[in-house]
């Protein structure tokens, strides 16, 4: 039976196999960035049932005008609140199908072409937060007796030791942890990428205390489990920061104004890595990062380190001249403005 042609290829079918052919398939994609190109292309087909009145399976091509995506855009960023970072991640996922249909329907390639110029918003990048050492050690606290309380004490232990994302830090299993030797976790981290990190002894030392406590936790269990013995969830490891937060503020009142997340965990051991004179090549390996570029944001935001550089430059001796106005006809048209 004859292949069908490319140009009679349904918009239906264009999805499918844009998902178990090209992302599964062919670019052996991570199964985070497959699911967040399903949730793009999921709500983009939700949005564009209730704009142009057409279900997934009757669309086609021709119906992806410019107007229809920065329609959905501005509906995620108005509507949605989504932050500009989503809206784009939004329109990557976009961008990636209608790069792949169009190499499958040459004749709807003059209206992909149109669609694709639709450019990503620029945003600011805000400052890197991240905490004291005197902080996080409030955060960390000591572990009490119960079985929630070791846990938590060692996943934010972890955390703190690793800069592992939350992905990366429920991900990880009992096997992954080396303790012999040379102690280090294995993360896995975005895009299958894995990497190893050395562990504190102090880490050390409550893993094996967690372990002895749980005898049952075999080799392809989940180190830091929930109440049902399965990986905690991002929104578990997220609720039991913020009860280790407001415990801390109780002693450190600023960390009652100030709103941390995992990431920031990230941040600060980062920072003092940075802090201690580690090389950003070595810091961008512990954290995963692709590019030092990324890396050198923790420099951006350290104002410690800007004053300790100001120092070493002699101020400049300018005597400065008394400003005097101009009298200038344009000038002074200009400043009644």
């Amino acid at each position: 039976m004859p292949n069908t042609p490319a140009q009679q290829i349904s918009f239906a079918s264009l999805v499918q196999r844009f998902f178990t052919e090209y992302l599964v398939t062919q670019r052996a994609l991570s199964p985070c960035t497959i699911a967040s190109y399903r949730d793009a292309m999921m709500l983009f087909l939700g949005f564009t049932h209730k704009y142009l009145g057409k279900a997934p399976t009757e669309l086609n091509l021709a119906d992806i005008e410019p107007e229809l995506i920065l329609a959905f855009l501005n509906h995620l960023e108005q509507d949605r609140h989504n932050s500009v970072r989503s809206r784009n991640l939004r329109l990557a996922a976009l961008r990636a199908f209608l790069h792949y249909a169009s190499r499958r329907d040459v004749s709807s390639l003059h209206i992909i072409e149109r669609a694709l110029g639709i450019p990503m918003k620029r945003f600011e990048q805000p400052m890197l937060d991240f905490l004291s050492r005197e902080e996080m050690l409030a955060i960390l606290g000591q572990p009490g007796e119960t079985w929630t309380s070791q846990r938590d004490h060692l996943l934010l232990t972890m955390l703190y030791n690793t800069g592992a994302r939350v992905s990366e830090i429920i991900g990880v299993q009992v096997g992954d942890v080396v303790l012999e030797g040379t102690a280090c976790v294995h993360l896995h981290g975005k895009g299958r990428k894995q990497r190893s990190t050395p562990l504190w002894k102090s880490t050390v030392q409550i893993i094996r205390i967690w372990l002895r406590r749980n005898p049952m936790l075999g080799t392809g269990s989940a180190l830091l489990p929930n109440r049902c013995g399965q990986a905690m969830t991002r929104f578990n490891v997220t609720q039991r920061l913020n009860i280790a937060v407001n415990r801390a503020a109780r002693i450190d009142s600023s960390l009652s104004k100030r709103k941390i997340s995992p990431h920031t965990i990230r941040h600060t051991t980062a920072m003092s890595l940075l802090q201690s004179g580690v090389a950003f090549s070595v810091i961008a390996l512990w954290l995963g990062h692709e590019s030092t570029t990324t890396t050198h944001r923790y420099v951006e935001a350290n104002l410690e380190m800007k004053q300790k550089a100001l120092e070493r430059l002699d101020e400049p001796s300018i005597e400065m001249n008394r400003y005097r106005p101009q009298n200038d006809e344009l000038m002074q048209f200009l400043q009644t403005l």
